[in-house]
């Protein structure tokens, strides 16, 4: 995919081709860099447990997906360019970039000048596997539009940057993508690097491949910032007024974020259990349960599950919910304590199953919810609805697009096929993995 986009630049006959073509460059190499940084990792773990020699005991909080949509980045233009529309005319293209681990994401491009208060992204980007500790970092880019273009600037040159010290043909291919990682600029090093990382080397041969974009602001979103609605978030800036790619930006950005943790979207158990209704130690219901969000929902058989009739108890199961075992008692199953507050009182429901082992398997699964709904915080207070984006794939050809003004007469369109390039990419990182020993 990198050295396609490398190619295409050599074939672009408008700026806003090659604008295309670089945003999509820089997103490739973002991806790159991402997954080399996973192995980096991957490994230290794997040398780190061959030395400690035991495995980890640490509870892992169940993953969710996190949404972002509704982008907006307000504007502030000077009074006599917006209104009077004097001065010299200042128009960029913007896309912004947002990394959640090793899922990284772009917008589409978006062409700005004075006649705008507001930059609008109407994507609707979705991380599916964070955990309640992710950090969402959102990156601005912006390339001037109004610079001279010449498309002989664009010719791809041939030039022997495969070659690398890590060894090993996978080596050389990956040597080759991190050369050519800094492709728009040096913003990634300063964007996506870790602390302490060192920037790529990069190519004379590729550095001349333009237009470049360059990072105008940033920030990082965590769980924190995570609240039903529209909200405001500051963004810092990275650049001055005098560089040829600056806007006037407000300093904020207003979006939507929204979770769904896995623990509030899919059943955790279920299985039979006996509910004591009463005082009286032999006043039991035996019900199914079903233990989902933030309710144990008990029916009086599975075939009520099924026909969707209404429960016969709710049990409220929150954040703060305490869930013991009894200490003494005389039956060989131990009594499941469920301490939860519901319609503002303290209540305590007492279960039961059937035998020791599923004393044990609901108990850790009552604990471990909860657990995951505290890691979770103000996400597990009620389901947040998130809409799954549209792919881009149906909207991929238009026009007067980069494709579709590449696509000749002589190359139909009907019957192309994108290959897998997640596949590619693994099948690379397995390489290089298994070469470094």
């Amino acid at each position: 995919m990198r050295e396609g986009a490398s190619k295409l630049l050599g074939y672009c006959s408008r700026r806003e081709q090659a604008l295309e073509a670089s945003k999509s460059l820089l997103t490739c190499n973002s991806r790159i860099l991402a997954l080399l940084s996973q192995l980096q990792r991957m490994r230290k773990a794997q040398i780190l447990h061959r030395v400690e020699r035991r495995p980890s005991e640490d509870v892992v909080p169940c993953l969710g997906k996190v949404a972002l949509s509704d982008l907006r980045i307000p504007l502030m233009w000077k009074d006599s360019e917006y209104f009077k529309n004097k001065g010299e005319l200042h128009r960029c293209a913007v896309f912004c970039l947002l990394q959640c681990g090793t899922e990284i994401y772009d917008t589409d491009m978006v062409m700005v000048d004075r006649t705008l208060t507001d930059i609008c992204f109407e994507d609707t980007i979705v991380f599916k596997e964070a955990s309640p500790g992710f950090q969402i970092r959102f990156e601005l880019y912006s390339s001037s539009a109004v610079e001279d273009f010449s498309p002989g600037m664009l010719a791809p040159r041939r030039g022997s940057y495969l070659g690398g010290s890590l060894g090993g043909s996978s080596g050389k291919k990956i040597r080759a993508a991190l050369e050519s990682a800094a492709v728009c600029g040096s913003v990634l090093s300063a964007g996506f690097a870790g602390p302490g990382s060192v920037s790529p080397p990069l190519s004379s041969n590729i550095s001349r491949l333009g237009p470049k974009y360059n990072l105008l602001a940033y920030t990082t979103l965590t769980i924190n910032h995570i609240k039903e609605g529209f909200k405001t978030h500051d963004l810092s800036i990275a650049t001055t007024e005098d560089s040829p790619f600056w806007l006037p930006l407000y300093g904020n950005m207003c979006c939507r974020l929204r979770a769904q943790p896995l623990c509030m979207i899919q059943p955790v158990m279920s299985g039979r259990l006996g509910v004591k209704l009463e005082e009286d130690p032999n006043c039991w219901e035996n019900v199914y349960g079903v233990l989902r969000g933030q309710t144990l929902v008990c029916y009086q058989s599975e075939e009520d599950l099924q026909s969707e009739d209404e429960p016969f108890l709710v049990i409220p199961v929150k954040k703060d919910t305490l869930v013991c075992l009894s200490e003494t008692d005389p039956d060989p199953c131990q009594s499941i304590f469920i301490s939860t507050e519901h319609v503002g009182e303290d209540v305590t429901y007492t279960l039961t199953t059937h035998t020791p082992e599923d004393t044990q398997l609901w108990t850790e699964a009552l604990w471990r919810h909860v657990f995951n709904m505290s890691q979770w915080k103000q996400c597990c207070d009620h389901l947040m609805k998130i809409e799954m984006p549209i792919s881009r794939k149906a909207t991929t050809v238009r026009q007067g697009s980069l494709y579709h003004e590449i696509v000749t007469p002589s190359s139909p369109r009907e019957g192309l096929q994108v290959p897998d390039l997640s596949v590619e990419i693994r099948t690379l990182l397995y390489s290089y993995y298994k070469e470094s020993y």
